[in-house]
């Protein structure tokens, strides 16, 4: 008997399958292009479902009896079907910046601090509900064609059962939804004019939806008898499959978005995280929550550098049969690089929540070579970590052991430098995929093969290293950061100068 796990991000989508005993099985992923153009990001739903068949099609045959399959997914994104099931349009990223104007509309008219008490988020626009007033007003001839509105869990989940169902801890990455009632909230949908009957019924994270629809599971090779379960956000699955389920640890998640996210034991009510527009969502665990601190540009920004900076270098480490970033990451130094970089590719995320941040790389010369580059983007990546830490602290939240997950979790150069730069100890999970495992844990235990996620977590949680911080390395990057805390109030009056000139 095997369980399997589909995780959606904003670049490719995997399927993970271990055996019940907790033995890794099969794993499958397919990358997908993002449009990029003049703050219009988007993600077309066709492709990411196209791809979700492909990775279910691909492990069908290497994953024996598999009884459930969970989805998990990245938050915020909303896809919109007419009553075919059709997309009616590409889906907004997070990172897109319309629906700025609307999300002050809203706020003027129920105040940010009204929303945040009933949602748990501070009012910004990359949340869904912003950009849906956004296509309301603007796209009103689309808007009218509009059936259901989904993000990509539910999304994916629908096509596969035929059952519309988003967990509580997606749904609060809507903006519409009330954290402590555990219900769309009237009172926000009414003010934003969005009917909350086009939304999915809120369920607990973990919640069985339906078996597979016979035809999918004919066509991709699966059997008749799947459960499809409802998983979570990507970061609390990630939380779950690291086993982080109780206060007092916290998880790295080094993926495309960088999020360090702690796990707490109670509703918190504290002006610091409202100001530093942390987001508190519940977790799986029934009566504690989760709280987000992160980068846009986590791993992003690696594969930019891949992209733009090291074609050929990449090029060449595949022709060896070489992961690209293998061959980067032994080019890292012990001591810093020598730049400086605001990490802000695609806006800044926590505390500041400016879509309108630029990057910077300050410092270079002419010795400045592509490996410090490199470097220099791992660096400011655990600076941005660590800004977030000490915001955290003045909120009472204290963090004092990080686990790893993510594609930048198989990186020992870059966990050693974030445990040296945050000054705090980092290991490493076996499963470096923690959100397909999480959403595996879920599935298990909702079918009833696992008591509970901590029986689960028992069977598949596993550490491998922990890397300890270094203190003389430490007291550099400690000088080096105070420099980098200036960066984006210095940057940021630059850019802001050349909106104006433009």
């Amino acid at each position: 008997m095997s369980i399997g796990g589909i995780d959606i991000g904003t670049t490719g989508c995997k399927c993970t399958v271990y055996d019940e005993a907790g033995v890794f099985l099969a794993q499958s992923y397919q990358e997908y292009d993002l449009s990029r153009n003049a703050g219009e990001h988007e993600l077309d739903p066709l492709v990411v479902w196209d791809s979700v068949q492909k990775v279910l099609s691909d492990i069908a045959p290497k994953c024996g009896a598999l009884q459930a399959i969970g989805v998990t997914s990245f938050g915020e994104t909303a896809v919109l079907l007419d009553e075919f099931d059709h997309p009616l349009i590409n889906s907004m990223l997070y990172t897109d910046t319309r629906g700025e104007k609307e999300c002050k509309e809203l706020c003027g008219l129920l105040g940010a601090k009204r929303i945040g008490g009933i949602t748990g988020v501070k009012p910004h626009p990359m949340y869904t509900l912003p950009k849906l007033m956004w296509v309301k007003k603007n796209r009103p001839e689309i808007f009218e064609q509009v059936k259901r509105i989904v993000l990509f869990e539910d999304y994916i989940v629908y096509m596969l059962t035929g059952k519309t169902q988003i967990d509580y801890s997606l749904a609060s990455r809507t903006m519409a939804f009330d954290i402590n009632a555990l219900q769309w909230s009237d009172e926000i949908l009414s003010k934003a004019g969005i009917d909350k009957n086009l939304f999915s019924e809120v369920v607990p994270s973990g919640t069985r939806a339906a078996l597979i629809k016979r035809e999918w599971a004919e066509k991709l090779g699966l059997s008749n008898y799947i459960t499809i379960v409802s998983g979570c956000h990507d970061q609390v699955a990630a939380a779950i499959g690291v086993g982080a389920l109780e206060k007092g640890v916290a998880v790295d998640g080094a993926g495309t978005v960088e999020c360090i996210t702690p796990v707490l034991n109670t509703l918190p009510k504290n002006r610091f995280l409202f100001e530093g527009n942390y987001a508190v969502v519940p977790h799986a665990q029934q009566g504690s929550y989760v709280c987000y601190a992160f980068s846009f540009t986590g791993g992003a920004l690696l594969k930019w550098y891949r992209d733009n900076l090291a074609k050929a270098e990449a090029a060449a480490a595949i022709t060896r049969g070489e992961n690209p970033y293998e061959s980067f990451n032994r080019k890292v130094k012990e001591k810093p690089s020598g730049i400086l970089i605001l990490p802000y590719f695609a806006g800044a995320a926590t505390p500041y929540m400016d879509p309108k941040a630029t990057g910077a790389i300050v410092g270079l010369s002419l010795e400045t070579t592509s490996e410090d580059i490199y470097q220099g983007l791992m660096e400011a990546v655990a600076f941005e970590m660590l800004v977030n830490i000490e915001w955290l602290r003045k909120a009472g939240i204290e963090i004092q052991r990080l686990l790893a997950t993510g594609g930048g979790a198989s990186s020992q150069e870059w966990l050693q430098l974030k445990a040296d730069i945050l000054n705090i100890p980092i290991t490493a999970m076996e499963a470096k995929e923690a959100g397909t495992l999480g959403c595996i844990m879920l599935a298990g235990t909702a079918c009833g093969i696992y008591k509970d996620l901590k029986a689960a977590a028992r069977l598949f949680v596993r550490e491998t290293k922990t890397f300890i911080p270094c203190q003389e390395r430490h007291k550099v990057y400690r000088e080096l950061y105070q420099k980098y805390k200036k960066m984006y109030t210095a940057i940021r009056k630059i850019t802001a100068e050349l909106e104006e000139e433009l």
